[in-house]
């Protein structure tokens, strides 16, 4: 396999260095740490911000000390979770790495090419890369959930360079030049509890659904499991009480919920349970099953609770989870088949007398944010929760003039052969803090091709490593010989 081998082995050598190390969002001290001394220890310039932001630097290739500074940027966190019964500790384990011939992915968990991946590439390219101009490596904190890295990194390291190529897309020949703003939108509630009445406890799961990115697949129309639950329960009401002792779903705001359950006690007999679950699935597969078809409803006896949650805390709770709208609110107008607003009903907590809702809308527009902001308000108004919001991510605008959009794919192609698709997403990237901070910073975004990140099933595509590689080093040259 000659060449060819030494690149991907490269990369997955780096990219094992990181697997090893649990690095889940808010949680990147011991991440951080390992790159600041590896790197150092390497050879380079290495700062570690108050953010745990890791800034390397690379001095630039005899006779390129001129050349324009390009800017290498990734995330070292990632969204962490497991398949149903595997047991898995995010802050402590390291994810187990399972190698195909097609195919890396891990052992019951979510790999972390999102953007291991990236990092991996980043270092691979900071230690091999001939012909260059000045080149440094930015890898940041908490991408997955507030940004909080891309947020406080210092603007002095993007405002002394031309280029910037974030590794953080998802398709190899697929090239990003644009992504939607987006905001955290938090609900929580107070809530009292008085002793259980009814007859029998039960525990309802929904599971068997595919989750997935919650703006990459929210246009796939998958199905959302604490919806789903929510509308089960409101189905089960109607034939009696229900007194609800426990909801729980969901893993990431930016990952579609495949996995919630509740428990619950009513005197309602096993049979008409049932019987309402199968008018639930059977509605459930009118809507989604041509692309979610195996979801599964699962009741079980449970233990009789101590204690469930007085009727009017179940009702709010309940009207806040079916009320809420998830999934997509509007398509581009502009380009064809691309989700310009959506929002995820994404994690359902209860936590002993506090009941939180994470929901995370996206959008290309600013003001279709401020939307359903104002909306999210009236609706915890309504239903008693308080809405703590997040900080507000921009969008990232394309830039019309980009040498990088034109270049690369260009490059691609000689490659390859392959034409390179340039797009704007519908997804939340650095590059919207990195646009604010420096303006007049041409950026693009790509990636290797990974399946079905932010879940279990996540794979590497092994054979788009290698051309991701040359694709950056070849574009490295160019821009330092000014061709």
């Amino acid at each position: 396999m000659g060449k060819n081998s030494e690149v991907l082995e490269g990369v997955l050598e780096e990219f094992g260095h990181l697997a090893a190390i649990p690095r889940k969002s808010g949680h990147e001290q011991a991440v951080s740490d390992f790159l600041k001394k590896y790197l150092t220890d390497a050879g380079f310039t290495v700062v570690q911000d108050a953010h745990n932001n890791i800034i390397a630097d690379a001095p630039a290739s005899a006779g390129y000390e001129d050349a324009p500074r390009t800017i290498l940027q990734c995330h070292m966190d990632m969204v962490c979770v497991a398949k149903e019964g595997v047991s898995y500790d995010p802050l402590h384990d390291p994810i187990k790495l399972h190698r195909t011939e097609k195919y890396l992915e891990a052992v019951g968990t979510s790999l972390g090419s999102d953007d291991g991946s990236g990092v991996a590439e980043g270092i691979y390219i900071l230690k091999h890369a001939k012909d260059h101009g000045p080149l440094r490596l930015i890898a940041t904190t908490d991408e997955e959930v507030n940004m909080t890295g891309a947020i406080g990194l210092d603007a002095k390291y993007l405002r002394d360079a031309k280029y910037l190529i974030n590794c953080d897309s998802e398709n190899y020949d697929e090239l990003t030049v644009g992504s939607a703003g987006s905001v955290n939108l938090d609900f929580y509630r107070k809530v009292s509890f008085e002793a259980p009445t009814a007859s029998k406890a039960w525990k309802l799961t929904v599971r068997g659904l595919i989750g997935g990115h919650s703006g990459e697949r929210i246009g796939d129309g998958r199905g959302n499991a604490i919806r789903t639950l929510a509308l089960a329960i409101r189905g089960i009401q109607k034939n009696g009480a229900v007194e609800l002792a426990s909801f729980h779903g969901g893993k990431a705001h930016n990952a579609i919920p495949n996995l919630a359950s509740a428990v619950f006690a009513t005197d309602q007999q096993e049979k008409d349970l049932q019987a309402v679950l199968q008018e639930e699935k059977a509605r459930f597969m009118r809507i989604y099953g041509d692309v979610d078809p195996d979801i599964e409803f699962v009741l079980e006896q449970a233990a009789m609770p101590e204690k469930v949650l007085k009727a009017g805390d179940m009702e709010r709770l309940l009207s806040l989870l079916t009320t809420l709208h998830t999934g997509v609110f509007a398509m581009s107008t502009v380009i064809p088949g691309l989700v310009e607003t959506s929002a995820n009903l994404a994690v359902v907590t209860m936590d002993g007398d506090t009941v939180g809702v994470k929901y995370f809308p996206r959008s290309a527009s600013d003001d279709k944010l401020d939307e359903i902001l104002l909306a999210a308000e009236t609706m915890g108004r309504l239903t008693g929760f308080t809405l703590k919001p997040g900080t507000k991510s921009p969008g990232w605008k394309e830039n019309k003039n980009s040498r990088l959009a034109k270049l690369m794919p260009a490059i691609f192609k000689e490659q390859t052969g392959k034409e390179m698709k340039v797009e704007t997403i519908h997804a939340g990237l650095e590059c919207g803090w990195h646009f604010q901070k420096n303006p007049e910073l041409d950026m693009v975004s790509i990636g290797v091709t990974t399946i079905d990140i932010h879940s279990p099933n996540e794979k590497l595509i092994l054979d788009t490593v290698e051309p991701q590689v040359h694709l950056i080093l070849e574009t490295l040259k160019r821009i330092a010989k000014g061709q």
